[in-house]
């Protein structure tokens, strides 16, 4: 299925002559407050999931409470909170249907917030140990919505950062510069959107690309440009569509002959597809491996991929800014950069640099998406967007290397339906 989509003007970090451009499992509890009917329940589990209480990994630990500002126990309940969740939102939405008006995570991180649109959806969403927020518009209504305006991007006047889904405001958010405010009402106007589902939210976001294999690691192109490594896959690694545009070869970060791009999307690039996905199958001096650089002598583990909810920490590993970490704003971004039109991604508010495209994002022990751009840096801050990641793996037929051992070492050169970039 394809995903729905969210724009927002959007920077891919590249350095001179180089590319750069970041899960939480469930949790079991005896919370009378946090259980439903054949929901999962949430936090206050004895018994923690990997990657979180006592196997957590201390570098993850050390990341939110640095970018976030949080205690150790802090940062462990926030990370046992998002993990339900994560699961929660995910069977409250197929229970709910129609009905069904997005998930988010309160400003504390405390609550589950679940948009509905009558009241017995209400009860149900209490009955999960969630809170219900009554909403006019249904996911599905502002998904296409904001599916109009994607149709209508070419449309989009340069100011335009982009558009996305705000599931807390029951809103279609259309970012520009206070100045050009105007312009962002005539091209909602001109794609046939109602107004009365659309915010114009001022910004001065200016996005660009983010040009530059554990995930995180750097890699070459072409012995000159240089990006991030996402995660390894079998036979390879998956990282930044745009990344291709520097070439095909790759090198790894010790100079040794790497592999090739074998299917990428990105305006002008491989299927020339709305993303920004990019798929290297590696030689046999390369071996792939479920976890990311920590950047401080170590690694961490890639136990899965399931997608945190918005509101949930994440973060980013890269080869140009190491880690940096924040909150998942909202999903299906669409980015209008300079280069062209892209969809489907997350925003965040962590950082990133050039050098940094490609790399790994995190929540948890969860792999959650590959670096894409963004607008800032790491010294003022800034927003940063990536590709997620499970739509990559299912439209390629890939095979995430995770800690369980269950992957199969198929490469995907033999797996990805664009085969090759020619």
């Amino acid at each position: 299925m394809r995903r729905r989509h969210l724009v927002t003007s959007i920077a891919v970090t590249a350095t001179a002559g180089a590319l750069v451009a970041v899960t939480l499992p469930a949790l079991a509890s005896t919370d009378p407050d946090r259980s439903g009917p054949e929901l999962d329940a949430g936090p206050g589990a004895e018994a923690a999931p990997p990657g979180i209480g006592d196997e957590i990994a201390p570098e993850l630990l050390d990341g939110l409470r640095r970018d976030l500002g949080l205690s150790e126990a802090q940062a462990l309940e926030r990370l046992r909170t998002e993990a339900w969740a994560s699961q929660t939102s995910a069977a409250l939405r197929e229970q709910l249907g129609e009905r069904y008006a997005g998930a988010w995570l309160n400003e504390g991180a405390e609550d589950l917030m679940i948009g509905v649109t009558d009241a017995a959806a209400a009860d149900q969403v209490r009955a999960a140990g969630a809170e219900p927020k009554l909403v006019d518009r249904t996911e599905q209504q502002l998904a296409s919505a904001k599916a109009t305006l994607d149709q209508h991007s070419d449309q989009a006047a340069a100011p335009i950062a982009g558009w996305y889904v705000s599931a807390s405001d029951n809103a279609l958010v259309v970012l520009t510069p206070d100045w050009a405010e105007p312009a962002a009402w005539a091209f909602v106007d001109d794609s046939g959107v109602a107004r009365g589902g659309v915010r114009v939210e001022h910004t001065d976001e200016e996005p660009r690309l983010l040009n530059d294999i554990r995930g995180g690691d750097a890699y070459f192109i072409n012995d000159a440009a240089r990006c991030s490594v996402g995660f390894s896959v079998a036979g390879g690694f998956v990282t930044a569509g745009h990344c291709a545009l520097g070439g095909a070869a790759t090198t790894g970060f010790n100079g040794v002959p790497q592999g090739e791009f074998v299917a990428a999307s990105f305006p002008g690039v491989g299927v020339g597809g709305p993303d920004d996905w990019g798929v290297v199958a590696v030689n046999q001096d390369w071996v792939p491996q479920p976890v990311v650089n920590d950047f401080a002598d170590g690694t961490l583990p890639v136990a899965g991929s399931d997608e945190a909810p918005v509101g949930a920490s994440v973060c980013k590993y890269g080869s140009t800014t190491g880690v940096s970490c924040g909150i998942i704003q909202a999903k299906d971004a669409t980015v209008n950069y300079p280069e062209g039109t892209v969809t489907g991604m997350t925003r965040t508010d962590a950082c990133a640099e050039p050098g940094d495209s490609g790399g790994a994002w995190l929540s948890g022990d969860q792999a959650q998406g590959i670096t894409s751009g963004g607008s800032g840096d790491c010294t003022t801050g800034g927003v940063t967007f990536f590709q997620p990641l499970n739509e990559v793996l299912e439209i390629n037929d890939l095979t995430l290397v995770t800690t369980d051992g269950d992957d199969i070492g198929v490469p995907p050169a033999r797996r990805c339906r664009w085969c090759r970039l020619g």
